[in-house]
């Protein structure tokens, strides 16, 4: 048996023999190209890091060199973005001010945001995690988040190289509060301004909920679903939708929204925070340049194309508004009923 094994092994080395050359060029082009992937991976990564040590270099020269400015009196984190889409040239010494409208649908946010686009150095980019890969974990979350407050997101509402406020509209059941732990975090390291948009009347905005979605499938307007209008025309083709609201669990329903808007107001709490209600911004004008103040930007009239669809009556919104009257008659959210919003009730 063991003379097998040496003959069997003998054999072997014979027959390696008669390859020498072929072995020994394998061997060589396997480490050469071994080799050249290290020194591809270590260049690779020299280089990132190299970038990385370089932008945070020129950030610190930047913060160093740049004159005090409007925003230092607020106690806001001067953030100096280097976009890696393009060059702020001029606009190095403007610092940037990172912001996000924290809300829920049909609050007003909308609204809310074209008034804010009207300033020339605010960018607000619009619902960003309405695409869910984009929230699908913090990962993919952090990521869309630095892309924004570099200055490296695009979209329609995107300024110019002196913007000098750039945030978005995130609504509540987004995944942020889902993820609000590292969400919180983020924002308080970054130091990101967090604007908590309420609306005090909820049965008005479960009205505008039910007529927003009886348009997605009816599409009055010429075959079109419209959330946001702007023409009188327009929002009185809308507003001839009278929903009938499901009384039966509506005090539930308010409760829940109350709920969700607490917690949210506790998980953001040790941020720079602002909560602002939809109905200060329509009746209070200086609700306007206290948000602006609050964003560090110089305060002036903003305007928005956009047109109010329920301008009508209550009575004359609901169909079942007498059901809806008996149900909320005598509960804590009576005020509901009222034209005239009230603070919501404890």
């Amino acid at each position: 048996m063991v003379e097998f094994h040496c003959r069997f092994d003998l054999c072997l080395w014979k027959d390696c023999k008669k390859f020498p050359t072929v072995w020994r060029l394998c061997t060589v082009v396997l480490i050469g190209a071994f080799s050249i992937y290290m020194c591809m991976i270590g260049v690779d990564h020299s280089k990132l890091s190299y970038e990385h040590v370089q932008q945070n270099i020129q950030q610190q020269e930047w913060k160093q060199s740049c004159p005090g400015d409007f925003s230092t009196s607020l106690n806001l984190i001067q953030h100096y973005p280097h976009p890696l889409t393009y060059d702020r040239q001029e606009c190095l010494c403007t610092p940037v001010q990172g912001f996000v409208i924290l809300s829920m649908q049909r609050s007003g946010s909308g609204w809310f945001e074209t008034l804010l686009n009207n300033h020339p150095n605010i960018s607000s980019h619009g619902e960003i995690f309405k695409v869910k890969p984009r929230r699908q974990n913090f990962t993919t979350i952090a990521a869309t988040l630095d892309a924004i407050y570099n200055l490296d997101w695009y979209s329609s509402a995107a300024k110019n190289e002196c913007t000098s406020a750039v945030g978005f509209k995130w609504m509540l059941n987004q995944g942020a509060m889902e993820y609000n732990r590292e969400v919180a975090a983020y924002f308080e390291n970054k130091g990101v301004s967090v604007i908590l948009l309420l609306r005090r009347n909820l049965l008005k905005r479960i009205i505008s909920i039910l007529a927003n979605a009886y348009d997605r499938v009816a599409k009055p307007l010429n075959g079109t679903h419209k959330s946001h209008v702007h023409s009188h025309e327009e929002a009185n083709k809308l507003a001839e939708y009278k929903p009938i609201i499901n009384v039966k669990y509506l005090p539930e329903n308010f409760e829940r929204v109350m709920e969700i808007t607490d917690d949210a107001h506790r998980f953001f709490n040790h941020t720079r925070l602002l909560v602002l209600y939809y109905e200060d911004l329509v009746t209070e004008s200086h609700s306007l340049e206290q948000v602006q103040k609050f964003l560090g930007v110089e305060p002036r009239k903003l305007e928005s194309l956009q047109v109010k669809i329920h301008t009508r009556p209550l009575s004359q919104q609901i169909q079942n508004w007498d059901e809806v009257l008996v149900r909320l008659k005598g509960t804590k959210f009576e005020s509901f009923l009222d034209e005239e919003d009230h603070p919501i009730p404890p």
